[in-house]
């Protein structure tokens, strides 16, 4: 890792406590590849790519297009997401822990505590995936918790 100035470091510690924390979704790809998957043109895929950019729905770059919140807002997923606090069998851990990476979850943490993981769950997926983790083999319990909105 390169070694950064102090000012560097100033500046980054400005830009964390003076931003905003956002979800958004990256996808490293170059402009070409997903002209190919979309079956379109290159030129075609940058008129599109410039609406989506004015209108703040993507942020792009050299060889990543990052999906905003607005952008995710037009998609219908929710920025106040849920969250499901796991307990799991010592014995089994590893074992639900792999099959916890499966689901189409936004972040996941192994906690210290009381409970043994932290899923952080798009709310209009929380049904689906509660009904997925009942069926884990290891999984003894959950409690859920829906956000209302964001306050800071």
């Amino acid at each position: 890792m390169e070694a950064l100035t102090r000012r560097s470091v100033q500046l980054l510690r400005m830009l964390y406590e003076k931003g905003k924390a956002t979800n958004t979704y990256t996808l490293h790809v170059k402009q070409d590849e997903l002209a190919k998957q979309l079956g379109i043109s290159r030129q075609a895929l940058n008129i599109h790519l410039r609406k989506l950019r004015d209108l703040n729905y993507i942020r792009t770059g050299r060889g990543f297009i990052d999906v905003t919140e607005k952008g995710l807002e037009v998609l219908g997923v929710s920025s106040n997401p849920a969250f499901v606090f796991l307990k799991v069998s010592p014995h089994k851990r590893m074992y639900a822990y792999e099959k916890v990476k499966e689901l189409a979850l936004q972040r996941a943490f192994r906690i210290a505590g009381d409970v043994d993981a932290l899923l952080i769950v798009d709310r209009a997926k929380l049904d689906e995936i509660l009904k997925k983790l009942s069926s884990i083999d290891g999984i003894q319990d959950t409690k859920s918790y829906v956000t209302i909105e964001t306050i800071k």
